[in-house]
């Protein structure tokens, strides 16, 4: 251990100082390309829906849902809605999943049974997360200053104004729209549209 310290901190007598900072540079510039494509890579939905399994549980609502099937062939994924863009929350939220690899590797979700057990818990804590961020994924697309709001209906129109009044957020009233809600979830406010597993069950 003392011979590896002396290493990294007792300037080299062999090598000059303009190869060690080249060295350096290249060795910093490797691991940035291997963090950046891990990340890239990890962000998919490929492998997203590893563990999200479109016969066991939430990657089945996915693919029929409005935001991957409709008419304008426009795809949100899965990481446009649950991966922050900045870079320290981004980080966070990685962190976050190794516990859900965890939990997949033990089994946790592996069925739709056990799925829907813990689905009010996991969806929960997402609503509370998009509370915190005033629903700040939803706001990358869907940014109020682009509305277009005469090309709305006009009870849309009123329902918007009505929950911006009261500072409501986006996943106040659209809980829905993405995936199934929990049993004992009263959509009271959620604005009218097809249930992500209506879709699913007219298939």
């Amino acid at each position: 251990m003392k011979k590896f310290w002396t290493f990294l901190t007792v300037p080299s007598a062999r090598y000059s100082l303009g190869i060690l900072v080249v060295v350096g540079v290249l060795l910093g510039a490797g691991g940035l390309t291997v963090f950046d494509v891990a990340i890239r890579e990890t962000s998919t939905n490929e492998f997203c829906l590893d563990c999200h399994e479109l016969e066991v549980n939430i990657g089945r609502e996915y693919v029929f849902m409005s935001h991957s099937l409709n008419a304008r062939g426009f795809q949100v994924t899965c990481s446009d809605c649950h991966l922050p863009k900045p870079f320290v929350p981004k980080m966070k939220r990685k962190f976050r999943a190794v516990g859900e690899i965890y939990h997949h590797l033990l089994g946790t979700i592996d069925t739709p049974e056990k799925f829907e057990a813990h689905r009010m818990t996991m969806a929960t804590r997402v609503w509370a997360e998009m509370n915190e961020t005033d629903s700040r994924e939803c706001r990358d697309c869907h940014k109020a200053d682009e509305w277009d709001l005469e090309a709305q209906t006009q009870e849309v129109r009123d329902f918007h104004a009505g929950a911006l009044s009261k500072s409501k957020t986006c996943i106040d009233c659209h809980k829905g729209v993405a995936h199934k809600l929990p049993e004992g979830i009263v959509p009271d406010e959620q604005l009218p549209g097809m249930d992500p597993m209506e879709a699913v069950e007219a298939q």
